[in-house]
């Protein structure tokens, strides 16, 4: 008799009494950290912003996650929900364009790979834009490059800070030079932005890519970064090709661009909106955004802002 039988008849002779339950488990009620293998209660997990408690691992989140965590409740007010993205070019590969497009609007429940809105922080007024990596990697087509400008021109108009939480692979290539478009678009708003000495700040999240990095993630008056995230313009292997010689390990890191300048801090999720309130509130102090707006900056080696000459 083989073992399995022996358990069957085992089973027959002495059946569950109907007053017995086994224990179960719920799916989900755990979860295992990708980096450090510890076994966190998700409900914590989840009140600890999707931080690992225990080596401080950053997991994906998305953008009702994002606008839950920084926005404060009942502030909430959203922009532009019904801009839709159409398909000029006819694309197809594997699978046409308008497909992928109805598939991913089904999976995510969101028109395009950005939502925009009106809230505060911290009782601080801000123009929130918050991408969304689950449609198409947060590519950025011609419905992000418009619905980032319109909420850019009505934080001008409005006298409002900016901020805008980057997740992107890059520009849409199914959508060709009108998704390359949009990065001088969303630029050319910024400029109008600054020319008012309005405030705008990218938070860079896992990933920040292509024409994103290319454009307005790196246009911020101050550039935030999350812990290792992965921001650079074109992939690892590629730029390793081009050069012809071996990166160092933490390349294209958050960290590895803060130590060259090209980031001003690396703030942790769990400090993110505090850091966000205080900066827009230093910067609507009189003395200190007058004193400001007349000087220029650049950002030495160690990531230090230098002054350097006066605006005239």
């Amino acid at each position: 008799m083989s073992l399995f039988d022996w358990f069957a008849n085992r089973k027959k002779e002495n059946p569950i009494s109907p007053d017995h339950q086994e224990r179960e488990i719920a799916d989900g009620l755990w979860t295992k950290c990708d980096e450090c293998g510890v076994l966190t209660y998700t409900k914590d997990l989840k009140a600890n912003q999707m931080v690992c408690p225990e080596c401080g691992h950053h997991y994906r989140v998305f953008s009702d996650q994002r606008i839950e965590q920084l926005i404060d409740a009942d502030t909430w007010q959203p922009l532009d929900q019904t801009i839709t993205p159409k398909d000029p070019l006819r694309f197809r590969d594997r699978k046409a364009y308008s497909d992928r497009l109805r598939d991913m609007q089904h999976k995510t429940k969101l028109n395009d790979g950005v939502q925009t809105g009106i809230g505060q922080i911290n009782g601080e007024s801000v123009a929130l834009g918050v991408m969304d990596f689950r449609f198409m990697g947060g590519s950025m087509g011609s419905v992000v490059g418009e619905k980032l400008t319109r909420l850019i021109e009505h934080g001008t108009a409005s006298r409002l800070a900016v901020v805008i939480i980057c997740a992107s692979g890059g520009a849409r290539m199914q959508e060709g030079m009108l998704s390359l478009m949009q990065m001088a678009k969303i630029s050319a708003a910024l400029e109008q932005h600054r020319d008012h000495r309005l405030l705008y700040i990218p938070v860079l999240t896992h990933p920040t890519t292509g024409g994103v990095t290319a454009s307005f993630a790196m246009l911020g008056d101050i550039i935030l970064a999350e812990p290792k995230a992965n921001i650079g313009f074109a992939g690892r292997r590629v730029v390793e090709q081009t050069l012809r010689e071996k990166l160092p390990d933490d390349f294209q890191t958050a960290e590895y661009l803060l130590n060259h300048g090209f980031v001003d801090k690396i703030v942790p999720r769990t400090q993110l909106k505090a850091m966000l309130a205080q900066l827009i509130r230093l910067h609507q102090l009189p003395d200190l955004s007058s004193s400001l707006s007349h000087v220029s900056f650049e950002r030495a080696a160690n990531g230090q802002p230098v002054p350097i000459k006066p605006v005239i």
